[in-house]
């Protein structure tokens, strides 16, 4: 099973069915089929193998979905840039991956020209756009446009087989180095399938690309949505009025969104003005939602809701908050208590949560563990990594680093990432618990808990807030607030207020940097 599987499926069964919509424009699975070819007949012209990298440096745009395709196809290896990363992080990703040609946004030249004579590798890079005036004139620069218009030939199919790597993502490097995530073909089309049977997805769908495709909270989307002749809609940058209004105008039929996204389209103060009747359900992942947050996602965009939980090593998702049937017949009130949990276990994957023994935690929702999983869905490993791929997979397990509990219905919850715990004064406190309750002070818009260094406690809770607009409160009006809801020790012992929370490229919020400012030359233990 490979992923071009999933695009012969859908050009066979939808020919003439809107497959994407960019903007303005819109083509067919006949029209997309033909371009994603071309691009991939000219790729072997330019004596692009099996097994070579080619690194993709866009926004969100058809230009992505016809390139993730066309590398699947010959056999070679797709290795997405998060856009947001400095010139010199790009430049070391694309060295640690070898990656011998570059597909570009015009938009992108200036870091581009900066980088590029510093990548050992590198062959061509192809500009995508309408406008050729904007590309430089070298030899080794060439116009997509150009490209899958022109005339290649016939070249025979390529043999790929399922357990050729398709992708490499690289990880933000939150611990060290950035590490890239291989991904099979196995892997990526059986999540994919995994998908469509959770999700229920057919040809009647229409997906939105709100959340970047270099990171798989949404480019798991390209291949599932594909596989089932559903309609592509794609948004180059996340802006709320600019995806609200995609929602509507398209009839969007279900998306995924980090939190964050998601609490920016909720706080949009036009929000009520648009018409989400096509929506059926709204998915959370890439970062754990707030129960509060939940409730006000379910009352705006009145669809139903399922946080998801997943990581780069897992394609990604490995559980879902889908409600089991009886479950659906509690109050609206239970009901919501489940959906906002982290979730049962994937189809595709084994789940357990286990102590430090090994052995498998109660399902009390009170003992924590550390989730780990195996199955079709996880990665061989890192690029050229053995001992952090050893240290990250043993005996078959992925340890994932993140901690939960379980409830007897299987419904994992996490508490906190195992680095994230704040250990003061010999009590464990989670800052997700910690973040829940902050949410649902009504001037709390964005929040993120830490520990900090102590003389006395060896560290203490301590809270990063943004307060909505137009509304105030005190550091001593939310401590009371969290003192009210939670374990005293648990509550903050200081909070300080920022207009806004550090983000990384895929929009989650970024605390390692809120962190680090406080333990300069001091080391966190946990």
């Amino acid at each position: 099973m490979i992923l071009a599987d999933s695009l012969r499926k859908a050009h066979k069964f939808f020919p003439h069915k809107k497959a994407v919509v960019c903007g303005n424009r819109s083509w067919t699975y006949k029209e997309f089929f033909e371009r994603i070819n071309a691009f991939s007949a000219f790729l072997r012209t330019q004596g692009v193998k099996k097994g070579d990298r080619i690194a993709i440096l866009h926004p969100n745009c058809h230009y992505y979905l016809e390139s993730y395709y066309a590398i699947a196809l010959i056999g070679a290896i797709a290795v997405p840039l998060n856009h947001r990363l400095s010139a010199t992080e790009m430049t070391f990703i694309m060295n640690d991956s070898g990656a011998v040609l570059l597909v570009s946004d015009p938009k992108f030249m200036q870091t581009v020209q900066q980088i590029r004579n510093n990548i050992v590798s590198l062959r061509k890079t192809v500009w995508t756009g309408d406008s050729k005036e904007e590309i430089p004139q070298g030899t080794n620069d060439l116009a997509y446009e150009d490209i899958v218009s022109a005339q290649y030939g016939f070249f025979p199919e390529v043999a790929v087989e399922e357990d050729s790597i398709a992708q490499i993502y690289y990880t933000s490097g939150t611990t060290g180095r950035p590490k890239g995530v291989m991904l099979t073909h196995k892997n990526v089309s059986l999540h994919a399938l995994g998908t469509i049977a959770e999700l229920q997805l057919t040809d009647r769908d229409v997906w939105l690309h709100a959340a970047p495709l270099f990171h798989l909270a949404d480019a798991w989307a390209s291949w599932a949505i594909t596989w089932v002749g559903g309609t592509h809609v794609l948004v180059s940058d996340f802006d709320p009025p600019q995806v609200l209004a995609a929602l509507e105008k398209n009839r969007v039929t279900l998306t995924n969104l980090i939190p964050t996204m998601l609490n920016m389209l909720i706080h949009y103060p036009d929000v009520k003005k648009y018409d989400f009747s096509s929506l059926r359900v709204l998915l959370s992942g890439g970062a754990p939602i707030a129960p509060e947050v939940v409730r006000r996602i379910v009352d705006t965009f009145g669809c139903d809701y399922v946080q998801t939980y997943g990581m780069t090593e897992t394609c990604p998702y490995l559980t879902f908050s889908l409600l089991k049937e009886h479950l659906r017949k509690l109050p609206p009130e239970e009901q919501l208590v489940f959906k906002s949990k982290t979730g049962r276990e994937f189809i595709a994957v084994e789940l357990k949560v286990v102590n430090d023994a090994g052995g498998e935690i109660k399902k009390d929702e009170k003992e924590v563990g550390e989730i780990i999983v195996r199955g079709d869905t996880v990665t061989p490993g890192y690029w050229q990594l053995p001992e952090e791929t050893a240290k990250a997979i043993r005996n078959g397990w992925l340890y994932t680093g993140d901690m939960a509990v379980m409830d007897e219905e299987g419904y994992v919850n996490i508490v906190d990432r195992k680095k994230d715990m704040i250990v003061t004064g010999g009590e464990n406190v989670y800052s997700t618990e910690v973040e829940n309750t902050l949410y649902m002070h009504e001037a709390v818009l964005e929040c993120a808990v830490v520990g900090v260094p102590d003389e006395k406690w060896g560290e203490t809770v301590h809270a990063i807030v943004v307060v909505k607009p137009g509304m105030n409160t005190t550091d001593e009006e939310l401590i009371s607030f969290c003192k009210e809801h939670i374990a005293r020790y648990k509550a903050p012992k200081s909070i300080e207020f920022l207009e806004s929370l550090p983000k990384t490229g895929s929009g989650k919020i970024e605390k390692k940097k809120l962190r680090e400012r406080h333990w300069t030359n001091q080391q966190k233990k946990i």
